[in-house]
């Protein structure tokens, strides 16, 4: 029976550099594995905020993650490892699949996730990967609030103002656009501890 491993953090903490690492380190020792993302910066890769970005095959609510899995069995004759980006936004049901895949399949599945939404709520996909996962590994690269203190949330912001309503799924980054937009809206997002959070403070707030 195969491993399921989820790490979790907030934006910043290190998860996609974590899952780059280990999807190397695998490859170079000749396993036979996949590495897959969705909703990345970047389209269908991995890539991480240090500047590295690997291909990936890009997972949507679609995909049946285990016909993936047997087809790459049928192709490779052996599938050792998964390590999946972004689990957060995968179905309920692909959470289920990832599981069965390290039962049935004895592959060891690395997933990487945050914790919560930018309401402060768990997301469906991180929830049911506590439920299932063999082991829950938060991450210990710990980002900061603009405070200094531990940041523990992720908070959205819409042309620079902090939102707490609108879809779940929202791609955006940690990196604060240099101008308003002339169209449209530009999506951010800010690193805040439980407190700033709270009261809606931002580092703009405090020049």
């Amino acid at each position: 029976m195969g491993l399921l491993r989820f790490s979790y953090g907030t934006m910043s903490s290190g998860k996609s550099t974590l899952a780059l690492q280990i999807h190397h380190n695998l490859a170079k020792r000749s396993r036979q594995g996949m590495l897959l993302s969705l909703f990345d910066r970047e389209g269908a890769r991995v890539s991480s905020r240090l500047g590295v970005s690997v291909q990936a095959v890009e997972v949507d609510p679609d995909v049946d993650l285990c016909a993936l899995a047997r087809d790459f069995v049928e192709d490779h004759g052996r599938l050792d490892y998964l390590v999946c980006d972004e689990v957060q936004f995968y179905e309920e049901e692909q959470i289920d699949q990832l599981a069965l895949i390290a039962d049935e399949l004895d592959v060891d599945v690395y997933a990487f996730g945050l914790l919560t939404d930018f309401r402060g709520v768990l997301f469906d996909g991180t929830r049911r990967m506590f439920e299932v996962a063999d082991e829950r590994i938060e991450l210990h690269v710990e980002a900061r609030c603009w405070c200094g203190e531990r940041a523990t949330n992720n908070a959205r912001l819409v042309n620079g103002v902090i939102v707490r309503e609108g879809d779940t799924i929202v791609v955006g980054d940690t990196a604060s656009p240099d101008e308003k937009p002339l169209f449209g809206d530009v999506v951010t997002y800010e690193l805040l501890c439980r407190r700033h959070f709270r009261t809606g403070t931002l580092a703009t707030d405090h020049p």
